[in-house]
């Protein structure tokens, strides 16, 4: 049961954010909490992040902070946000605001001394709740916490004119419909997200992935990508999305919590999308993802077909994680066990066999050594990574191959 009170949570005891709140006292109820730290508490989630609204404009913050030997950053000042640092941590601090244009990518706003006006630009009902620090009062003013109490994720009032505002909410809606949006959908929200699809074309590519990614990162995003699906979100920016893309990512969740794996970020996104490597490394080129990302696309694509007697190979290339990625996503059903039951606890050896070895054995230094360890380490691995005597048997067996391959020329 969602109460009217702020519970009381470890991170309100932080003794940095005591100094915070001590200094920006205003004439208007202010500071409160808002958003995500007012959500979480109120769920008995960790709050990660905590912000701060005030009604003091943002020059007032600062001089504050500063006053109050608390080191001011003004990370978007234009848009009324200032960030204090202290103990080790950051707290983002806002004047009340209200909009004054808008174009699908941003807000030109002008300050406000309106808690209920600051309320309504924001994006859902959930993301406006307020609470006052030391009596803990709760300031709902779209019924955001009934919404939170069902699990039901609602722009507040109209959603044509929420996305209209910033196109990005599309995005938004659908994660946050995935993290805390297990009541009953709201269709007019999801026709207004369908309706507003085109405009993200507008957003810029990097704020796309950031969502994307943050989507594909949670614990179970398979309803909201089925509906993003359905609903023609991933046309406008993801033209290589699979045919099979909902059910694909449906079939590697279901197996991450049936054999309790999780799946890496590049495992999640590589559901999405056809087994191609020049359609995939067009994606990650569209959208700018990072260079890690697109290294462990390469690994997980270029692997061969997963199956218990390669599946340490395929480890051994790459790494655990990425063998694993590759079980879970293109394993048949009856070899998924199998195969993860071959990595689990086992640790990548390496060929105790080097190039001297083969010198002492009789081999001249050059390219020559190099081919026959190469054929060592092939023969090894197709073996199974036997011991190292069994290693230093077929280091003898192989320059003796090739000594006498040699002779023979």
């Amino acid at each position: 049961m969602i109460g009217t009170k702020l519970p009381d949570a470890e991170w309100q005891h932080a003794e940095g954010l005591k100094k915070v709140l001590a200094v920006l006292g205003d004439a208007h109820g202010g500071p409160r909490y808002v958003g995500g730290a007012v959500r979480d508490t109120l769920l008995g989630l960790p709050v990660a992040d905590v912000d701060i609204a005030t009604a003091l404009e943002p020059m007032d913050v600062i001089d504050r902070l500063e006053a109050g030997g608390i080191k001011a950053i003004p990370t978007g000042i234009e848009h009324g946000t200032v960030t204090a640092a202290i103990g080790g941590k950051n707290y983002e601090i806002t004047t009340l605001r209200r909009d004054v244009a808008t174009d699908g990518r941003r807000a030109t706003v002008a300050f406000a001394t309106d808690w209920r006006e600051d309320a309504a630009r924001r994006d859902f009902t959930i993301n406006a709740l307020y609470a006052e620090p030391k009596s803990g009062e709760i300031f709902d003013y779209f019924n955001g916490l009934e919404d939170l109490a069902t699990r039901r994720l609602r722009f507040i009032g109209n959603a044509n004119e929420r996305i209209a505002e910033d196109f990005l909410r599309i995005l938004r809606y659908f994660r946050f419909l995935a993290r805390y949006g297990s009541g009953q959908l709201n269709a007019d929200a999801i026709a207004a997200c369908a309706k507003g699809a085109h405009g993200l074309t507008a957003l810029s590519r990097e704020r796309i992935a950031q969502e994307l990614t943050r989507i594909l990162s949670l614990r179970d995003p398979a309803l909201s990508i089925e509906l993003m699906i359905t609903h023609g979100i991933f046309t406008p920016f993801l033209p290589e999305l699979s045919s099979s893309a909902a059910n694909d990512l449906q079939n590697l969740i279901k197996r991450e919590q049936q054999f309790a794996q999780i799946a890496s970020l590049p495992a999640r996104f590589l559901a999405l999308l056809k087994r191609d490597a020049v359609a995939v490394d067009k994606v990650a080129a569209r959208l700018k993802l990072s260079n890690k990302l697109r290294e462990g696309f390469a690994r997980r694509l270029t692997a061969p077909p997963p199956k218990p007697d390669n599946i340490r190979a395929t480890a051994y290339h790459a790494d655990i994680e990425t063998a694993r990625d590759v079980v879970m996503l293109y394993s048949t059903d009856s070899d998924v066990p199998e195969c993860l039951a071959q990595l689990q606890q086992w640790e990548i050896p390496s060929l105790n066999v080097k190039g001297g070895d083969l010198i002492k054995l009789g081999l001249t230094a050059g390219p020559l050594v190099a081919k026959t360890l190469q054929a060592i380490e092939a023969t090894w691995i197709d073996e199974g990574f036997p011991d190292i005597q069994r290693q230093n048997e077929l280091a003898s067996q192989t320059v003796n191959a090739a000594l006498s391959e040699t002779k023979n020329a």
